[in-house]
Order: C-alpha cells, then sequence, then structure tokens
C-alpha cells in the first residue's frame, strides 16, 4: 500500500540495498531464505510498497544476488566495482559509486534510503516515518534506533584475569530509573540528503536526527543463532 508523502513528493527519491556477494560469517547470507524467501526480499518489498520511491536498486557484485534482486522487482543497473566490494569498503563507498553512477548517466536523485539487505524488520511505515521526519526535521540524515535493555553507564569492563570494573564508578550506587536511557543503531536504513552525504561523505553527520523503533522490531543478524532468534521474532511481530 503506498504511504501519503505529499510533503516530499517533489523530490526524487532513491532506493540502495547495497548487497555485497562475499559474505564469510553466513554464507550467501544476502539471499538465504529468511522464513521461506530470500531475505533480501524482505527489504526490496518494504520498498516498494512504500511508494516513497522513484527507483529501487540493488548495489551488488554478485550475478546471482542481482539475478535474485530483479526477480523481486528492484533494479539492478550496473554491478558493484571490484573496489567497492572488498572487506575494507564502507557502506559510504558504496553509495558515492552508486551516486557517480547515477551522475555519469546523467540521472540526479535529492534525497536516497540506504536500506539493508538483511533488514526484515523494515515496513514502509517505517520507511515514511523516516522520510517524514528528514523534511520536517530538517535534518540531513534520519536513522532508526531502539534503546539498550540495560542501562549502560552501569555497563563493566572485563580486566586481567576476569577482573571486572565499572565503566563508569560514579553510577555505583545510582539506581537503574534515575539513569538516562540509551540508543543504539538499529542496523535497517539511513534516509539522507545527497548533497549534504557528497559533501560529508559519512552517513552520521553532524545533523542526524532518528526514529525510535521497539526492541522487538529490531535484531542484529551476525550468526546463525541470531538468524534463528530474528525469524523467531519476525513471525511473532507479522502475526
Amino acid at each position: 500500500m503506498s504511504i501519503d508523502t505529499t510533503d516530499a513528493s517533489t523530490t526524487k527519491k532513491l532506493a540502495i540495498i547495497p548487497a555485497r556477494g562475499g559474505s564469510k560469517r553466513i554464507p550467501r547470507k544476502n539471499i538465504r531464505s529468511f522464513r521461506g524467501r530470500p531475505v533480501i526480499a524482505w527489504s526490496i518489498d518494504a520498498a516498494l510498497g512504500s511508494g516513497l520511491f522513484d527507483e529501487v536498486m540493488v548495489s551488488t557484485d554478485s550475478e546471482e544476488i542481482s539475478n535474485t534482486a530483479s526477480e523481486y522487482g528492484a533494479s539492478v543497473p550496473f554491478l558493484r566495482s571490484s573496489k567497492a566490494s572488498d572487506d575494507h569498503a564502507t557502506t559510504s563507498d558504496v553509495l558515492l559509486e552508486v551516486l557517480g553512477c547515477y551522475g555519469d548517466r546523467g540521472q540526479q536523485f535529492d534525497v536516497a534510503c540506504c536500506l539493508y539487505p538483511t533488514a526484515p524488520f523494515v515496513t514502509s511505515n517505517a520507511l515514511a516515518d523516516g522520510l517524514r521526519q528528514l523534511e520536517t526535521g530538517s535534518f540531513d540524515v534520519v536513522m532508526p534506533v531502539t534503546r539498550f535493555d540495560y542501562p549502560i553507564w552501569r555497563s563493566l569492563k572485563m580486566l586481567r584475569g576476569g577482573r571486572i570494573s565499572l565503566n563508569f564508578p560514579e553510577n555505583l550506587n545510582a539506581r537503574s530509573q534515575d539513569l538516562p536511557p540509551a540508543f543504539h543503531d538499529a542496523g535497517q536504513w539511513y534516509w539522507f540528503r545527497i548533497s549534504e552525504f557528497l559533501r560529508e561523505k559519512v552517513l552520521m553527520g553532524s545533523n542526524t536526527g532518528s526514529v525510535e523503533l521497539p526492541s522487538g522490531e529490531v535484531q542484529d543478524i551476525d550468526t546463525l543463532d541470531d538468524w534463528a532468534l530474528a525469524e523467531m521474532k519476525h513471525e511473532r511481530m507479522m502475526s
């Protein structure tokens, strides 16, 4: 279902899904089956279903990922270079290459959303919330965040021999409820103004806003155990 975003209707919007083929911890991670579908399909569906974008593209160095992305309706206008595909390439490097390639083709966009391929919890409504925050909050970047379950101000560090120490010893006697909440990146997407990104060349720049997500809609997927947990949480979210 398309989302009404009339306030941003005059801007050209691009969804960029960076999906490298060389995952080492979880082989073929970006197209591994997640609840019966390639995991990248969930991100593609959320982007296409939102009706927000002039184009939804996948940046990949893999023909297999390219074919899967095309099957689910994304555009793959060019393959990623080897330089932007090695283990040292950052997300910003990939985005800069994508925007440069579009520029060489004479295609210009005003805002873009970097949407990760292993983010099956992303919804069209969350993407629309992010775009609205980008526009109404006058931010250059907007990203989803979620709260740490335990106050980081009472966190511990491990020292030699197993001895522990407080990272913030001044909070030794503080009550948890009196400590401020802390947040972390939900690892799903980043809306950004392209002109500012090209200037700063980082996603979390000096003028970054946020959309808070509940912890039940967030899960890092770095291991097979993470994957299994994500599938359980996703099934519960979708039921």
